[in-house]
């Protein structure tokens, strides 16, 4: 794509290990690439780059509000469990850093083999040191599994369980009975009452026959990215650093609510604070407004 086509973006990855390596082939060249989904800190922390931008999250946001969430529901002591890999480190480290510096203590991190579900020990041991909350990160068949083996040994309505969205996006209707009061924050809800995510959500249906969850709100938004820009350019994308220069300018129009690019060309985004009632994430509040990632070690 970048020898021999000669494209003018690059749209990708969903996997944040791809993303590493796609961003060291093509950060500082003439080529703008735009990641839809992979939220590793990384990608606009130390491996920022002008040409690199994010239309989706860093593994920060969703999951740093959350710890004064669990403060302001007066839990003072939680146990946070993932998977030991990129994603799952970042999201219980982002949550950590909120909750201590307000006084709550973590009284034991797991960190599993990825991509392990052998839940029952970690959730017996749970029920063993009886903890305020749980906070974790799990997504797709694990978070499924998880919630599922929460719910089976008991825990479900006697410990809290909180997380990043991902524990409860796209995962609601494996999930069933299971997820139901399960907390969680992230960057968009189905049920958000913005005109434009219900003219999204309608015509994603019309064309897909399905509704759309919070990885094509994030794809689309790459596409309105690229079609923003190239509309400013007329069309003319010969010089690369004029498109840079109108991309950190835009302002997405977002089925999530409307959002700029950081310096380090990240989203600055509302999180919201999400609770499931009867199948559905509906919003409780807004948990961080316009929340803008630290993208320590960027050198933008």
């Amino acid at each position: 794509m970048l020898n021999q086509h000669k494209v003018d973006f690059v749209v990708g990855p969903a996997h944040s290990g791809v993303a590493m390596g796609m961003i060291k082939m093509l950060r500082n060249k003439d080529i703008i690439m735009i990641i839809p989904n992979a939220g590793a800190a990384a990608a606009t922390g130390p491996l920022c780059a002008p040409n690199i931008f994010r239309t989706s999250f860093s593994s920060w946001q969703p999951s740093y509000p959350m710890g004064t969430v669990a403060l302001d529901k007066g839990y003072k002591k939680v146990y946070v469990i993932s998977w030991n890999y990129g994603m799952g480190r970042e999201s219980l480290d982002a949550f950590e850093e909120s909750f201590a510096a307000g006084g709550g203590e973590i009284i034991e991190k797991v960190l599993l083999p990825f991509p392990s579900t052998n839940f029952q020990p970690n959730i017996s041991d749970i029920a063993d040191k009886n903890p305020d909350a749980v906070f974790t990160f799990f997504a797709g068949g694990g978070a499924t599994k998880f919630v599922k083996d929460y719910d089976a040994m008991g825990l479900r309505g006697k410990i809290p369980l909180m997380g990043s969205g991902f524990l409860t996006e796209g995962t609601l209707e494996s999930q069933g009975a299971a997820a139901e009061g399960i907390i969680t924050g992230l960057h968009y809800s189905e049920n958000l009452d913005i005109p434009k995510n219900q003219d999204f959500r309608e015509a994603f249906h019309t064309e897909y026959g399905h509704y759309p969850d919070i990885y094509a709100v994030q794809g689309y938004d790459a596409g309105q990215a690229i079609v923003n820009t190239v509309n400013q350019l007329n069309g003319d994308l010969s010089n690369k650093q004029a498109a840079i220069n109108i991309m950190e300018k835009l302002v997405i129009d977002s089925p999530r609510g409307k959002f700029t690019f950081s310096k380090a060309h990240n989203p600055i985004q509302n999180i919201y604070l999400r609770e499931v009632k009867d199948g559905v994430n509906v919003v409780q509040s807004i948990a961080a407004e316009a929340l803008e990632d630290p993208a320590r070690g960027c050198k933008l």
